[in-house]
């Protein structure tokens, strides 16, 4: 992965996360479900990257936390709107 893909592909990861998150707590609900439903398809990549001998490295971690960082703000945010009266859909 060159340095430039790696630098703009971290926020890229964190806004896209947050933005889909957003929109899914707000249609569906719930404030935790982006959060466990991104850990459950990190956990599932990182499983079938070790079952077919592929050794994920430090770029793929960190772009993976991103990603996580997004999805966690996400849902943060979304609790501190409907704790000051925010109302969505």
């Amino acid at each position: 992965m060159n340095i430039a893909q790696f630098i703009i592909g971290i926020p890229l990861f964190i806004v896209l996360l947050f933005g889909i998150g957003f929109i899914l707590n707000m249609l569906v609900k719930t404030t935790w479900m982006p959060t466990f439903l991104y850990m459950s398809i990190v956990a599932g990549v990182l499983i079938y990257l070790v079952m077919n001998h592929r050794t994920p490295h430090m770029a793929d971690y960190v772009m993976l936390i991103s990603g996580l960082l997004g999805a966690v703000a996400s849902g943060w945010t979304i609790k501190m709107l409907r704790m000051k009266g925010y109302r969505m859909f």
